[in-house]
């Protein structure tokens, strides 16, 4: 499966909005677009919407680390929201959710045009 990926802006900061599943595949095109987003200099904070992410594997944990990584060497904030139960669930395995701030499934649907 693609991966969708659409990024808007909030007074807070950009947010990323993913939508399929983040694997050995798609990883690279979700690197590619979070990356410059948590190392520019003017982002305080940077979020990653998962509501729309039906399946991540090791690999899309490591885009996550090496953007966090990235962040932090910027003096960025990332979270990721949204988050639906099986990637929490993942997360929690990790460990990921230990460092890196996660907000779970919840508010307003993101509409995909």
């Amino acid at each position: 499966m693609n991966v969708v990926i659409k990024k808007t802006q909030r007074n807070d900061g950009p947010v990323l909005y993913v939508r399929g599943e983040i694997d050995a595949y798609t990883a690279p095109q979700v690197s590619k677009q979070l990356l410059p987003l948590v190392t520019e200099a003017e982002a305080k904070n940077v979020s990653v919407d998962l509501r729309d992410v039906s399946y991540m594997d090791s690999t899309g944990v490591g885009v996550l680390i090496g953007a966090l990584k990235a962040s932090r060497q910027s003096g960025c904030q990332l979270v990721l929201e949204n988050v639906t139960p099986r990637i929490e669930r993942l997360f929690r395995i990790t460990g990921l959710s230990e460092i890196i701030p996660v907000k779970p499934l919840g508010g307003e649907a993101k509409e995909w045009e």
